[in-house]
């Protein structure tokens, strides 16, 4: 019996990495990538270049692989359809992955389950944003657009119908949420296979810089053991509702009076899953992995008190490698991970772990490597 193939649709990093999970495991890798230069095509050894949305495209790509999964949830709907009737196993299926890519079907299906979501509404034009604030509280509104966005795109915070008028300009449907008022955002990432087993991460804390994830603290500090529980067990509901299989990320609201509320869903590992690699027994990787493939799931439980992702962006400072002498010979402890790209102002090109008993000192040296890395940082 031959060790399984896993197609990977999209060569960024998150791809990069569960291809490096999988490695110890003897489990093959073939990629769908956009480009050669992709940061995952850089390491993949069976590399198909071609276009994520053209039908024929992934059938051919299809061959030979005993299961698709993603690191992006991009892939048209209809697709995925087309690739379970050829007898494909797509994980997660086109039933899950939808929730992910619509947030208007996203919220209409938590709330159908019971799930505590923001106000919200699919708003017409900006005269209707107005109405969805008179119904509420008033502006400011948050506008979404249901399908696309990412990293703080396709997100507007308004104040007025003036402001509301651009994310309609897209001519995709658009989503009012009322701004919630919180204290901070969390994530509870799970994992779930075909066969319903499921593991559940401690609940992180995620810290956010222009929209764009910055920092991860790994368990959330000071969340109340109730509070930890609920949000892991909504994190699991939603898996099983949906269908998920392989991981999700379940990103929350920590809200002034109490109360936890789902921001947003994403099906594939997740950036606040990162600290894993090096934190947990099991990583976030590692574990899509086994889920994809049915295989038993492994114990995400913590392997420190504290761990701490930070992540890189780059800079005006383009020589990274330069700057390894400083932050391996100040804490032997850190462990870095480049995705291969090119340095680009507030580009993703890397991320930090550390860890260690003591938040703070695993704070600072988490933080200093990430800063000097991207040259904010010179002593």
């Amino acid at each position: 019996m031959t060790f399984p193939v896993v197609g990977m649709v999209g060569g960024g990093q998150l791809a990069r990495m569960t291809h490096e999970a999988g490695i110890p495991l003897g489990i093959r890798f073939k990629l769908l990538s956009d480009t050669p230069q992709d940061s995952a095509a850089q390491v993949v050894s069976d590399v198909v270049i071609g276009d994520y949305r053209d039908l024929d495209t992934l059938r051919e790509f299809a061959r030979g692989c005993d299961v698709i999964t993603f690191d992006h949830e991009h892939v048209p709907t209809e697709h995925l359809r087309a690739l379970e009737a050829d007898g494909i196993p797509v994980r997660p299926g086109p039933d899950a992955l939808v929730h992910a890519q619509d947030k208007g079907v996203m919220r209409a299906k938590l709330d159908a389950i019971g799930i505590p979501c923001p106000r919200h509404r699919i708003v017409s034009d900006p005269e209707d944003v107005v109405r969805f604030a008179e119904e509420g509280d008033g502006f400011p509104v948050v506008l979404k657009t249901v399908r696309g966005g990412y990293d703080g795109k396709g997100v507007w915070v308004v104040d007025s119908a003036e402001e509301a008028a651009e994310p309609f300009r897209a001519g995709v449907p658009v989503l009012a949420e009322e701004k919630v008022d919180y204290v901070r955002e969390l994530a509870a990432n799970v994992v779930r296979s075909p066969h319903g087993q499921a593991v559940a991460y401690p609940v992180v804390e995620s810290q956010q810089v222009n929209g764009v994830c910055d920092t991860v603290i790994a368990p959330a500090p000071d969340l109340a053991e109730d509070l930890a529980l609920h949000a892991e067990q909504m994190a699991l509901t939603i898996a099983k509702e949906l269908g998920v299989v392989g991981h999700l990320a379940v990103e929350l609201f920590q809200t002034r009076d109490g109360r936890i509320l789902v921001n947003e869903l994403a099906m594939r590992p997740h950036n606040s899953g990162h600290w894993s690699m090096d934190g947990a027994i099991t990583s976030q990787f590692a574990n899509h992995v086994r889920a994809v493939l049915d295989l038993p799931l492994g114990d995400p439980r913590p392997r420190a008190t504290w761990t701490v992702m930070v992540n890189v962006l780059g800079g005006d400072f383009p020589d990274m490698y330069s700057a390894y002498l400083h932050c391996m010979a100040r804490d032997p402890k850190l462990k870095i991970h480049m995705y291969g790209k090119d340095v680009k102002p507030g580009r993703k090109v890397g991320h930090v772990n550390t860890y260690g008993d003591d938040l703070d000192d695993v704070l600072e040296r988490a933080r200093h490597a990430a800063g000097y890395l991207r040259g904010t940082i010179t002593e």
